[in-house]
């Protein structure tokens, strides 16, 4: 699936800075997403970390900085349908709750052939349909079931399954497994792995689980009040944080001896 070669950049970011009023949400924000690869951006509410995600889809517009998909700018304005659904194929996005994403009218076959004839009109749509949902581990005995009829990880394998229809080089992940229970977050886990072990596609994770950082990312940016503290390899920054904010983020993950006012009085004091 992946148009770009390997070790060279899908996705690039550079100087993005996003305010609403007074408030500066993005701040010189930039980092670099490989061919193939995983990064993921953490912080807690307010840091910035989703609407960095939005600029880079296209909900958002930035103030400034530049994102760049496949070696082609992303911020400037396009004209024409044709070019604007070849830029909506570019980075596609999946939310945390798909229920909100996901017609609650349609059945999951038919949602996949809307977006199918959207993009890739004159297609074998129902081959496509069956190869995504057998993708995504549901089977094609899916195809006729509303989203209310589905369990919240089935819904969030349906969004998955949407987002690939288009052949994305990239998919931000918006705390995409966050609602869903630890088992089942495991699973939704490991079929993202498989998923781009076998399409070499990008992902961009949207987090404030640092587990989840640990267990599907390559590399990881540190956001607080919309600017990048920290960043580097996931192994590396999580074992030998160097900014005291990481620090203070895996020190607020529950653990034996966990003492939440202390962490509280340290937050305070950053």
């Amino acid at each position: 699936m992946s148009e770009t070669p390997a070790g060279a950049a899908v996705l690039e970011v550079s100087g993005l800075c996003r305010s609403f009023g007074p408030v500066t949400a993005v701040d010189r924000v930039g980092f670099s997403l490989p061919a193939g690869g995983s990064l993921g951006i953490v912080g807690e509410s307010g840091s910035g970390k989703t609407t960095t995600a939005r600029i880079v889809v296209g909900l958002d517009r930035a103030d400034a900085g530049t994102v760049t998909v496949r070696g082609r700018e992303r911020t400037a304005a396009v004209r024409g349908r044709a070019a604007r659904l070849a830029r909506a194929r570019e980075v596609q996005m999946v939310f945390q709750d798909p229920y909100l994403s996901l017609d609650p009218r349609i059945g999951v076959g038919a949602a996949l052939r809307e977006t199918l004839r959207l993009h890739f009109p004159g297609r074998d749509h129902e081959g496509r349909v069956r190869e995504l949902l057998d993708q995504v581990g549901l089977g094609t005995r899916a195809a006729d079931a509303l989203p209310r009829q589905l369990s919240g990880g089935q819904r969030q394998r349906v969004a998955i399954a949407r987002a690939l229809a288009v052949e994305p080089a990239v998919v931000v992940l918006d705390e995409a497994v966050a609602a869903l229970d630890v088992s089942v977050q495991a699973q939704v886990l490991n079929l993202l792995a498989d998923i781009r072990a076998e399409t070499g596609i990008g992902y961009l994770f949207i987090t404030h689980d640092l587990g989840v950082v640990r267990c599907v990312t390559d590399q990881v940016v540190v956001m607080r009040s919309g600017r990048i503290v920290e960043s580097g390899p996931t192994a590396t920054v999580l074992a030998d944080p160097r900014h005291a904010y990481t620090r203070l983020l895996l020190e607020s993950v529950p653990h034996r001896g966990w003492d939440p006012e202390r962490i509280a009085a340290a937050r305070r004091a950053l």
